[in-house]
């Protein structure tokens, strides 16, 4: 997952500005205002001197945030009015380019607070992310919706066919001039007034949804002062549920839940009254009608988001959203979808009468549900493919896949090389730095990964930047991979399973896009790509973690340092198909349920929000017992808080693209440095300075189409 970058006219603060980003006329006086309590002291005043303009994380303190932001908004504002008021007639140099240069002060500031609220927060930080939240929204509808700025930006997008302009300087007039046209800049003075105010209220709304959620996370967490009711767990998973408890202040023992439907402990926990204990406290842990719950603030959001596709002119806030995605309409993203329900329902079944079969021959007594898929899934992989997660762990040692696997293939593909720095500051002890060497030697970027879950960091695994690569700015590219799994009792290995491994290289696919990024001007730089496009690098970089060649190079036993046997090796390899229905139809539900929420019209009833949900998935012919969604509505993060708005399905549509690149990789000579420098070429470093769709056309020499997906997720002749 990308933390979503958009830096339009300067503004980079991922989260909070993927919201809709919009303040009132009000701003430029109340921003102003903090300047004066801004100066020279404060570590966001002038950029960082530290290699690459990395953030200095050892100087840096929670009150420094606030008066760097709003001295930054103030900035920008002054900037940004300037280029406004500017006497000499538009030009691309003295508007969009001007455009460009601004709210460097702000990048700086929200970079890191981004960062260091997502992955180490507090409840300082928490209140003042909520205090800012709507003042970020109201500052973005400062710009965007500013009738002369727009005058001057027109004026050129006007003129762009006669500016001799390079195609990525045509490519940036016209991003800049959809991007104030899609915030409302054609609206009447009225209706920009009620934009404003949805917008403030969306971002406050979201960011309370955000709080609500990692609150309600953490107090889902199983306890138990019963060690029987854990039977099956390891004594290392007991020693980690037994220091979680301590440090929250309780006997016995505690597993925390991660930001999906199912979790973890659920493959191994033989107690079928503690799984649906988990599974019940994952699946209710913000509906329960205390201070954590989001239902309320989800009906709300989506009511506000369907508002605002009407008064932007569209039929829903799914149809404003998808203009510029690779899918174009909604109808364009769930006929994609549509299209695979019957075979992957189809094989879900089938896994459930596999499942099924188990249960009964152990004389079980019951149907299968959600809280026992995952543990008699795990016995039918056994059965079927002599395959025990047990041991496979020993051969996945955290800093070894990281080195010699997820480096290593970026070594082979693209010819990079790694040094850990540990002069550079972090924002937490668990954090580890590297700056990326290119083929030539040269510095290319600098990468920092943390890893470990914590109770104060937000759920999943993404990639962000501290610095984007930009030629106009002169800057290398500084991003960072953040990621939520197991940490080990002190004095222990940190062993992950392959789904850890995968994720590892799925965010490093993200970090790869903005290291290699060739662009000139920010704002098309790096990942800043459509939503069903910026998760076609990531996913395609999971292709290589069971590469042969790069398998064995890191699936080592983290005692002895002995490669893993092939015949281990073969049946993970074997056991790739394995459970692909039920994971395929875990994701379109969720993908579904994001669609419905978002092509809702103005003034829809929605109601209950469960009620909605199980309708949803009914109309979609997605509502399968036993596979519940990977994101239920009131813990959808990526929905309500974190820019994927009607674009969950990107993961699926990337699926397609990445499926298809693999497939020519195999068919031109699968891992090698030419095949990695054409993708790195025509791809990578390309940014969004080029139609996508004839981007990746381009490259592959035909457009893109499902079979490779439908052959990878074995869902060839599903529905026979």
């Amino acid at each position: 997952m990308v933390r979503l970058v958009v830096r339009g006219f300067g503004l980079r603060a991922s989260r909070w500005l993927a919201l809709g980003l919009i303040m009132t006329s009000s701003s430029f006086a109340v921003a102003q205002s903090a300047e004066a309590g801004f100066g020279p002291a404060n570590p966001f005043y002038a950029p960082s001197a530290l290699p690459f303009q990395a953030p200095p994380f050892d100087r840096i303190k929670d009150s420094d945030f606030q008066p760097a932001m709003e001295a930054g908004m103030a900035a920008q504002l002054k900037e940004v009015r300037a280029i406004a008021d500017d006497p000499a007639a538009p030009t691309f140099e003295n508007t969009i380019v001007a455009m460009e240069k601004t709210g460097r002060l702000l990048d700086r500031a929200m970079a890191a607070f981004s960062a260091v609220t997502g992955a180490n927060t507090n409840p300082a930080l928490e209140k003042l992310q909520a205090l800012e939240a709507p003042k970020m929204a109201a500052h973005g509808d400062a710009i965007y919706l500013d009738a002369k700025l727009f005058q001057r930006v027109a004026a050129v997008y006007k003129q762009r066919a006669s500016l001799k302009l390079t195609p990525e300087g045509l490519r940036l007039v016209e991003f800049y001039y959809d991007k104030f046209v899609r915030a409302g800049a054609n609206l009447s003075e009225a209706d920009k007034t009620k934009l404003k105010q949805l917008n403030e209220e969306e971002s406050t709304l979201s960011n309370s949804f955000k709080t609500k959620l990692l609150a309600g996370t953490k107090a889902a967490g199983f306890a138990t002062t019963d060690k029987a009711a854990l039977a099956g767990l390891s004594e290392a998973e007991l020693g980690r549920a037994a220091a979680l408890a301590k440090a929250r202040g309780q006997e016995g023992w505690v597993l925390a839940m991660q930001n999906t439907t199912q979790q973890p402990w659920l493959v191994e926990l033989q107690n079928r009254a503690t799984r649906k204990a988990v599974f019940e406290s994952s699946w209710t842990r913000t509906e329960r009608g205390d201070a954590n719950d989001t239902r309320a603030a989800i009906v709300r959001l989506a009511e506000i988001r369907a508002e605002k596709g009407k008064l932007l002119g569209f039929e829903s806030y799914a149809a404003w959203k998808l203009q510029d995605q690779m899918a174009k309409t909604p109808e364009g993203a769930m006929k994609f979808m549509d299209a695979l329900v019957p075979a992957t329902v189809a094989k879900a079944g089938r896994e459930a009468k596999e499942i099924q079969d188990v249960i009964d021959a152990e004389k079980g007594g019951f149907s299968v549900e959600p809280w026992d898929w995952n543990f008699y899934a795990e016995k039918v992989r056994k059965a079927k493919y002599d395959l025990d997660e047990a041991q496979v762990r020993p051969y996945f040692e955290i800093n070894n896949v990281l080195e010699n696997g997820v480096f290593y293939a970026a070594n082979q593909l693209y010819g990079l090389r790694f040094k850990e720095r540990k002069d550079i500051p972090v924002w937490h002890p668990d954090v580890r730095v590297f700056e990326v060497f290119d083929a030539d030697g040269k510095p290319l970027a600098l990468f920092y990964c943390d890893y470990f879950k914590r109770d104060n960091k937000n759920g999943g695994a993404w990639m962000s930047s501290f610095v984007k690569q930009s030629g106009l700015t002169g800057n290398l590219p500084v991003i960072y991979n953040v990621a939520n799994l197991p940490k080990p009792a002190e004095g222990q290995p940190a062993l992950i399973s392959f789904g850890d491994v995968t994720t590892m290289f799925h965010e490093f696919g993200h970090a790869l896009h903005g290291m290699f990024s060739q662009c000139e001007y920010p704002s098309l730089s790096g990942t800043s790509v459509a939503r069903d496009f910026v998760e076609f690098p990531s996913q395609f970089n999971e292709h290589w973690a069971v590469y042969p060649t790069v398998f064995s190079h890191y699936a080592k036993d983290y005692r002895t340092g002995a490669p893993i046997p092939a015949e281990l090796a073969a049946k993970i390899k074997k056991a790739a198909d394995f459970n692909q229905g039920y994971g395929l139809a875990e994701l379109l539900e969720a993908a579904q349920l994001d669609m419905q929420w978002h092509t809702l019209a103005a003034g829809a009833k929605i109601g209950d929000a469960d009620a909605f949900e199980k309708a949803a998935l009914e109309r979609k012919k997605l509502a399968v017992r036993y596979v519940p969604p990977r994101y239920r509505s009131t813990y959808f993060s990526h929905i309500w808080g974190g820019g994927y708005a009607a674009g969950y399905y990107a993961y699926l549509w990337s699926e397609m693209l990445d499926d298809d690149a693999y497939a020519w990789f195999e068919q031109n000579g699968g891992l090698t440095r030419a095949n990695g420098d054409r993708l790195r070429k025509m791809v990578l470093s390309r940014g969004n300075t080029e139609d996508l769709a004839k981007m990746y056309e381009k490259w592959s020499g035909k457009a893109p189409n499902v079979e490779a997906m439908v052959k990878d997720r074995g869902l060839e002749g599903a529905t026979k």
